[in-house]
């Protein structure tokens, strides 16, 4: 069985040109990054703004078990499949973060047969966003320092600095630092903080931005600080707006690629899920709906995470309706969340099955809530046994889904037919039926709208709040940016915010510990449990198998 980045390597790509050709889009309309990667301009953009949309498939899934579900690459397997039956689809997907690729969790291009291309590239530095977005971060912090440094006009208050430095690499000796030492000259004394640069809010800015001039104005409104006298100070205070649009000017057009069956792939953005809002780009995504028949994009880690927050914060600010929420799930994890250890999961457990299928059963009904038809994906494996593959049959029909088997590892866009066809039909079954709307009205209170998510989707009793949770609650409301939505900061592991609480959990209550504004992003972040803002390391990180050869063949890349 040859690898990921062996399978990768061995494909027939097409030059970038011809892929876009295909879509319709123009020599001239693009920016080419070599052969096999490209930017699309803003150009093109506005040239198709008339033509009518396809239909915007999200895939999403049950809660992340260390048996993995394979969310990506069934994304990439659907569209695949879809080329199949003759369906033009186009895939919106997120990038990859450097934090994961040298971490534990690995990259973001999809898996076996189900890949994007060209793989190396897109799970390091593809086309530079990554550094674009986290260079101009660092450049607001350097100029907040420098603005203190020289008089601080502003009179900004050092020790309510609102932004953290950022690096896309997971660096757990970074999170709390102290900066300004070695004597006057070189600043301010004092603590300061890094977090990974897919959480930073110039990442979700880039991510909602409409245009660039949406971007400028959302860059503006970044909160930086307050006052001595608690006044809030924003990035447009500081002259800062410019200097960080040119630095992004670039990485605001969406990333051009393809899948191993040279199915078209935007992919642009790379927010996480349990600490940002878990999406791909606003105009990569509309972008997709543009030229395709069909987009398929999808949303990070579980429907609690990834897919509350697309369809409360993503869809609501771009206007974008669903037709179709795919949920992806294996026995295997079903079984994991049923009790069953890591190391018995490819051995037959019914009981087991029947007990942890009950996660499943809760994120059909997450999505269900939002007026949006659902499609249960199984990722299908060897080990699964025909009475077990009942089981989640009966289940699913029980619950009102259609369920389809996806075998994309190992067989691409020909093991996602199946899958694709239930789509299709879905899709068309519920044609000018489905009624999209998010979970709650923006201009409820900050409480009130966490409260709707802890009741609706984590299912909890009740939201308890920290000292620091209730102050921050208050300054924010005081300064008026609270009629916002909220985008929480949640384990990926549990619906709970106690990753140790699998399955379906009851009786239990979330606690926000703190709340942060993200004023040009256009939410507030919830941050609950004990989750951190930048991951570390495992104790044996990927990056350890990772080489070039002397040909400069990377290795080792999965």
């Amino acid at each position: 069985m040859l690898s990921d980045i062996e399978i990768a390597q061995n494909a027939k790509m097409k030059k970038i040109k011809d892929i876009a050709a295909d879509l319709g889009i123009v020599e001239d309309e693009l920016i080419p990054y070599g052969h096999y990667k490209a930017k699309i301009s803003q150009e093109c953009i506005d040239r198709l703004e008339s033509k009518p949309d396809g239909k915007l498939i999200l895939v999403t899934a049950i809660n992340p078990t260390p048996a993995g579900e394979g969310k990506t690459t069934t994304s990439v397997g659907l569209a695949q499949g879809m080329y199949k039956l003759g369906k033009k689809a186009v895939l919106a997907l997120r990038e990859p973060s450097l934090g994961p690729v040298f971490g534990i969790k690995g990259g973001a291009a999809g898996g076996g047969y189900a890949q994007v291309v060209p793989m190396e590239d897109i799970n390091l530095h593809f086309t530079g966003d990554m550094h674009a977005i986290t260079a101009a971060n660092n450049l607001l912090c350097a100029l907040i320092d420098n603005h203190i440094q020289q008089g601080n006009a502003l009179g900004i208050d050092p020790r309510r600095r609102q932004i953290k430095r950022c690096l896309d690499m997971n660096y757990r000796a970074l999170r709390n630092v102290i900066i300004g030492l070695g004597g006057k000259v070189n600043g301010v004394p004092r603590e300061d903080h890094f977090q990974i640069t897919v959480a930073s809010e110039i990442m979700a800015i880039l991510c909602l931005a409409d245009d660039l001039e949406d971007l400028k104005q959302r860059l503006g409104r970044i909160l930086v600080a307050y006052t001595y006298d608690n006044k809030p100070v924003h990035a447009s205070d500081l002259s800062a707006v410019g200097a960080m649009t040119a630095l992004l000017k670039d990485a605001v057009n969406p990333n051009l690629v393809q899948t191993l069956e040279n199915t078209p792939a935007i992919i642009h953005g790379g927010p996480f899920a349990n600490i940002a809002h878990g999406c791909n780009s606003v105009r990569a995504t509309k972008l997709a709906l543009k030229l395709g028949e069909y987009a398929v994009t999808e949303a990070g880690f579980g429907s609690d995470l990834g897919a509350e927050k697309f369809f409360d914060i993503k869809c609501r600010y771009a206007g974008l309706k669903p037709s179709c929420t795919v949920l992806v799930a294996t026995i295997r994890a079903l079984k994991y969340n049923g009790g069953v250890p890591k190391t018995e999961l490819t051995t037959e457990n019914v009981e087991a099955l029947k007990k942890g299928i009950v996660n499943l059963g809760a994120h059909i009904e997450n999505m269900r809530k939002y007026g949006v038809p659902v499609v249960v994906a199984i990722n299908h494996f060897y080990t699964d046994t025909d009475s077990e593959i009942e089981i989640v049959k009966s289940y699913c029909e029980q619950m009102g889904a259609k369920v389809a088997f996806s075998d994309v590892f190992l067989k691409g866009g020909e093991g996602g037919t199946e899958l694709a066809k239930a789509v299709i039909e879905t899709i068309d079954e519920n044609e000018g039926t489905t009624s999209f709307a998010p979970l709650y009205d923006e201009k409820l209170s900050i409480k009130e709208k966490l409260a709707i998510i802890a009741k609706e989707i984590y299912r909890a009793d009740g939201v308890i709040y920290t000292a620091a949770a209730e102050k921050a609650i208050k300054e924010i409301e005081e300064i008026g940016f609270d009629k916002v939505p909220v985008c929480v900061a949640k384990t990926q592991y549990s619906l709970s915010d106690n990753p140790a609480l699998l399955g379906r959990p009851e009786g239990f209550e979330i606690t926000v510990r703190d709340v942060k504004l993200s004023a040009g992003a256009g939410f507030v972040v919830a941050l609950t449990g004990d989750i951190m803002t930048m991951p570390g390391l495992p104790k044996v990180p990927a990056a350890n198998n990772i080489d070039v050869t002397a040909d400069g063949e990377i290795t080792g890349l999965f």
